[in-house]
């Protein structure tokens, strides 16, 4: 006869009709089973909300990215010193060193994403921009010019760990956005949300803080300000550390990685040199647009309206920074529909004609700073319905997985170097042709950004190709037999088994736990 007794309360059930417990032992012929049981559709349920927190918790630290704080604490800290301690090579300094670090954090991680796992990677790069960003705003007790020196040394430290983001976290949410179960017209959507409108709220919240703690404390206390706005920057990745530490390596890396196998690197360069190269030269064009003009939206107000305060100069950079939030959402909710490709294209394309109605129409708008503020907005918002929403997606999902991390690492990086010429470029563009409170001065950057949105459209057109649903699984599936024609050894790919079940375990102990109750034992 076969009886159930629950393991907790010790009661015997008699038909196997009834619901069972989570936790039970079946007898059978003297032989007694240990069962861990959950309920029909809880672990199905549980399973999804998991595949879909896994894209959120692999790219939401992409927030500190846009947490381009340092524009505004430029300018505060200028107000507590004077120009003459922060001066324009010191200024410029301080604001382009993080993009070195970031370059830097990038190409070291995209090795380190492919060969020691995402994992380690995203908790590596969340540790880092925690120490960092605590320590931007810790230094006291120094000289004006000894605080400046220190706050380019840790920034350059965040800029690693913001890099480092990049080809782990992207990556991995990149990867989990095809995992099983999850709507394949939504996978793209899932990696928008996760990545690009992280970053697009990093830059809002950018522009809020200062405001309010300037609201808060006032000019007397102007140090609090951007010390506290600095060290804000440490509170949502310490926040997702949490999540990450339970995360598991997600299912695509672990079948078509080269963890143990040697590198191809000749073979994979034949074979992705077109789309590395559109891909690259777009990011580094949209980053050239996009990175000053958010590090600067509050220079260019202030030219445009010189005798406003400063509560209505960091009003008007929130308002403008707003609108990178409806670009970037809209987008992610048609990016399935359209394609990444296409609606790259048609966001550059909208994006140059604003920004040329912004330059040619600049002396109209110049007494109207709501006027310019929306045509603005505007631009920055076909910028993330474009390119912001797109660049990551194709970057992530056009290369294999086995070097998915470091293909994403070059494109990023030479996106990278777009925003460091970009942010240390402009200041001197400006200069060239009258300074920043010119007419020139302030239409230039615009004339340059359309242009060069033209020209990304056309090499975007040329070089890259359309993203279906699932297309990393069958670029993973063509990536493999074109290595096999080419005489590598594709049997050497993918996790070892200790390393798959660490996988599906995640790390965590208490499913370890679980299962180590798993006993079986034999009654005769």
């Amino acid at each position: 006869m076969t009886s159930i007794r629950h393991a907790v309360s010790g009661k015997i059930q008699t038909s196997l009709t009834d619901p069972l417990p989570e936790t039970f032992t079946l007898t059978n012929s003297g032989v007694t089973i240990l069962i861990l049981h959950k309920p029909a559709g809880t672990g199905a349920r549980s399973a999804m909300s998991s595949k879909y927190g896994a894209v959120f918790a692999s790219g939401m630290a992409l927030f500190s990215d846009g947490y381009a704080i340092v524009g505004t604490c430029i300018m505060l800290i200028k107000r507590q010193y004077g120009p003459d301690v922060l001066n324009k090579s010191m200024a410029s300094a301080l604001g382009a060193v993080a993009f070195i670090g970031t370059i830097i954090g990038q190409l070291t991680f995209g090795w380190i994403s492919d060969k020691m796992g995402r994992k380690f990677g995203m908790l590596s790069a969340t540790a880092i921009i925690i120490a960092f960003s605590v320590l931007c705003a810790l230094p006291y007790g120094l000289s004006a010019q000894h605080l400046l020196i220190a706050l380019i040394v840790f920034r350059f430290f965040l800029g690693v760990g913001i890099g480092a983001e990049y080809p782990a976290g992207s990556v991995a949410a990149s990867e989990n956005s095809e995992g099983e179960g999850i709507n394949k017209k939504k996978q793209h959507l899932l990696f928008a949300l996760a990545t690009n409108n992280m970053i697009d709220l990093g830059f809002v919240v950018a522009s809020l803080m200062p405001l309010i703690l300037y609201v808060i404390f006032g000019d007397s206390k102007i140090e609090y300000v951007w010390r506290l706005s600095f060290g804000f920057g440490a509170l949502p990745p310490l926040i997702l550390l949490f999540f990450r530490r339970k995360m598991k390596e997600p299912e695509r890396f672990q079948k078509d990685s080269m963890q143990k196998a040697p590198i191809p690197y000749l073979l994979i360069f034949k074979r992705y040199w077109m789309p590395l190269c559109g891909i690259s030269i777009t990011w580094f064009i949209y980053d050239f647009i996009s990175y000053p003009f958010a590090l600067y939206t509050s220079t260019i107000i202030d030219g445009l309206v010189a005798d406003q305060s400063l509560t209505q100069n960091l009003g008007w950079s929130t308002f403008i920074m707003c609108f990178y939030l409806p670009g970037a959402t809209i987008g992610a909710f048609t990016v399935d529909y359209l394609g990444p490709r296409k609606q790259m294209i048609i966001g550059l394309l909208l994006q140059a004609l604003f920004g040329f109605l912004m330059a040619f129409h600049y002396e109209l708008l110049k007494g109207h700073v709501a006027g310019f503020a929306i045509i603005y907005g505007l631009f920055l918002t076909f910028g993330e319905f474009g390119t912001g929403d797109n660049i990551g997606l194709l970057a992530s999902k056009t290369g294999p997985s086995a070097v998915r991390g470091q293909f994403y690492a070059v494109c990023a990086a030479v996106g990278k170097v777009g925003a460091f010429v970009g942010t240390f470029v402009f200041p001197y563009i400006q200069s060239a042709v009258g300074g920043e409170n010119s007419t020139l001065g302030q239409t230039v950057p615009f004339h340059i950004g359309s242009a060069l949105a033209i020209i990304s459209a056309i090499v975007l057109f040329f070089l890259t190709k359309e993203l279906p649903a699932d297309c990393m699984a069958v670029e993973d599936a063509n990536f493999k037999k074109y290595l096999e024609e080419n005489g590598y050894d594709v049997r050497q790919m993918g996790a070892q088994d200790s390393e798959l079940e660490e996988s599906l375990l995640g790390g965590d102990q208490e499913e370890r736990k679980r299962m180590s109750h798993l006993e079986v034992s034999m009654n005769s």
